[in-house]
């Protein structure tokens, strides 16, 4: 069975979607509305702008979106997902390619939850850090033994674990891990504390948006981030979607789910090649690749 899978924030470069722009009329189309939706030429930024414009989350999130769902739509007859996945941000892109959202809602969704998400992140300073080579148990005791907001946001693979909280929790958090034995415990260079409580201001701004957007069955199971589980209900699709961004990724489980339920092939959609990799390190005898252009 064939999985296609879609990538989140961070995976952004220079020059993203700009070989599908010039070589495909429906791809220009898309890009063009993608324009007039946002009210900024975001195609001038992916193209041709710099690593920092490129770096904020109010343009990042769109123009990953963006790259992934054009993308899908562009390879047409050809692009026949049995079963979807996106890590965080990349949710969305997955069910716009499995017909759950239209492209136009998808993108507005997106762009609501960067902007809310930006704003959490003004409202209280926060930061994330990866952990590498512990236990996921053994991080999440530590995270839990400290008097600050720390928790697990992001499972990506085994041995891969990032946490999100309070400035002071992850300076303490790190220092802790590294004790236990963690190969490296690195801050990151992001904007706050994604999937964890302190995006509850932007959680409920997204849940207003989602609850006025209509949602359809989508084409294929889509496993989402909150639960790693396969569903196909638009309810349910939404409730999962809202708890998301204070809830962690759960990709390692996610990527085991899909094989245990037949996914033999893995296709990501979009810029970099993150989640191949990460898709190798849950099982190095998977086929995985990256497609970021026709």
């Amino acid at each position: 069975m064939k999985a296609y899978v879609f990538p989140g924030q961070g995976a952004q470069f220079v020059g993203m979607g700009k070989d599908l722009y010039e070589s495909s009329p429906l791809a220009k189309e898309l890009f063009e509305k993608a324009n007039q939706i946002l009210g900024f030429r975001i195609t001038d930024l992916m193209f041709a702008g710099s690593d920092e414009d490129l770096k904020q989350t109010k343009v990042t999130q769109p123009a990953i979106f963006l790259h992934s769902v054009i993308l899908s739509r562009v390879l047409g007859e050809s692009f026949k997902p049995e079963m979807v996945a996106g890590h965080s941000l990349g949710e969305f892109s997955a069910l716009v390619a499995a017909g759950a959202l239209s492209f136009e809602d998808g993108l507005r969704l997106v762009s609501a939850r960067a902007m809310a998400m930006q704003k959490a992140c003004e409202m209280q300073p926060s930061t994330m850090a990866a952990v590498l080579g512990l236990d996921d148990a053994k991080v999440e005791e530590i995270c839990a033994s400290i008097d600050e907001i720390v928790v697990p946001a992001n499972y990506n693979c085994p041995g891969q674990l990032v946490i999100s909280g309070s400035i002071k929790g992850i300076e303490v958090a790190c220092q802790k891990l590294t004790e236990a034995g963690a190969k490296r415990a690195i801050k990151l260079a992001v904007s706050g504390a994604f999937h964890s409580p302190l995006m509850e201001p932007a959680r409920l701004e997204l849940e207003a948006a989602i609850n006025a957007t209509p949602f359809s069955q989508p084409i294929c199971p889509i496993y989402q981030n909150v639960n790693a589980k396969p569903t196909t209900n638009p309810e349910e699709i939404k409730r999962n979607l809202i708890a998301q961004l204070t809830a962690p990724v759960h990709w390692t489980q996610t990527v085991q789910n899909m094989i245990s339920d037949g996914a033999t092939e893995f296709v990501e959609l979009g810029p970099g090649n993150v989640l191949q990799g990460l898709i190798k390190k849950v099982d190095r005898n998977l086929a995985a690749e990256s497609k970021q252009n026709l």
